[in-house]
């Protein structure tokens, strides 16, 4: 008979509600790919988006990308891990979820090992946001020194991260956040932070040389005026804008690009090197059970949370 576990799927589009918890096989590893025993699940917003969309997927399909647990199989092809391994990624993204299960299965080079100092919990709250972050902060931005670097929604699941990070590379990190939320993002090492809900941060914030917006709208234009000549807007809420904001900044005399975030073993082991440093700390806002995923989606959709929402399964 063949092995079972629970899986989070969903056979139509719709809120929370169209969630269901269902048996399904045990996966087995293909070549170059590793099983996890998933222990904890984060969540995104752009799992619940997916769940509203489609996205490009075909019904029915799983759901989450980000995982930490232990290898219950390798394949051939496969040296970096062993069974027993514990290890943190972000597997198969964009392209099949499956994180909100038992067991999960992708390319090894999707993960890395767990950060040490950290537990299943917190490392699953990295894998998606830690990544894009680093993606735009080091890869396309390659954030120096004394550099000013501004971060929106500085509190959430991204901006957390992307604060400590940025941080981590000598920057003078600037947020715009709740006001409520200003001592935890200085107690992470913000220099500066607005409250946007009382501020117009474009009154406040001059002189900027990289902007990360995860907040889109608005804040693409208003963001680009306060770059200073010749900086960087980097724009993750929509990916697929980079047309319309390479344009818009162009007509500012600033540079502007979007960033997707893609699965990197290198850049996962130099996060997990920064959180066993202690320069690098996710926040937890929820935990919720597997059986309870849609009360996890709710709960993100509300974009209120400080840090991230993550499920947990053993």
């Amino acid at each position: 008979m063949t092995e079972q576990m629970r899986a989070v799927q969903q056979s139509s589009l719709g809120g929370p509600e169209v969630l269901d918890l269902v048996e399904v096989p045990v996966p087995d590893p293909g070549p170059i790919q590793v099983r996890v025993r998933v222990h904890a699940a984060g969540v995104n917003p752009t799992d619940w988006k997916m769940r509203e969309t489609g996205y490009w997927h075909t019904l029915p399909f799983g759901q989450g990308w980000d995982v930490s647990g232990t290898v219950t199989a390798v394949a051939p092809g496969v040296t970096r891990f062993a069974v027993g391994d514990e290890v943190f990624g972000m597997p198969n993204f964009p392209t099949t979820p499956g994180a909100y299960a038992d067991e999960v299965v992708a390319p090894a080079q999707h993960f890395a090992r767990k950060p040490t100092g950290l537990g299943h919990v917190d490392a699953a709250a990295l894998p998606l946001a830690a990544l894009t972050a680093w993606q735009a902060l080091v890869d396309a931005a390659r954030v120096e020194p004394g550099q000013r670097v501004l971060v929106h929604a500085a509190a959430g699941g991204v901006g957390h991260l992307a604060v400590q990070i940025a941080k981590a590379r000598g920057a003078h990190v600037i947020g715009t956040a709740r006001a409520a939320k200003h001592d935890v993002l200085y107690d992470l090492g913000a220099d500066e932070l607005v409250d946007h809900t009382a501020v117009d941060f474009t009154e406040a914030v001059s002189g900027v040389d990289v902007v990360l917006d995860g907040v889109g709208d608005d804040y693409l234009e208003r963001s680009l005026g306060v770059l200073r000549p010749g900086g960087l807007y980097l724009g993750i809420q929509n990916p697929f804008a980079l047309e319309q904001v390479a344009e818009a900044a162009a007509a500012r005399g600033v540079r502007g690009t979007t960033v997707m975030v893609a699965p990197d073993h290198a850049a996962l082991e130099q996060i997990a090197d920064l959180a066993d440093k202690g320069l690098l700390r996710p926040l937890v806002a929820e935990t919720f059970p597997l059986e309870q995923a849609a009360d996890a989606h709710r709960m993100s959709q509300e974009g209120r949370t400080t840090g991230k929402i993550v499920l947990t399964l053993r």
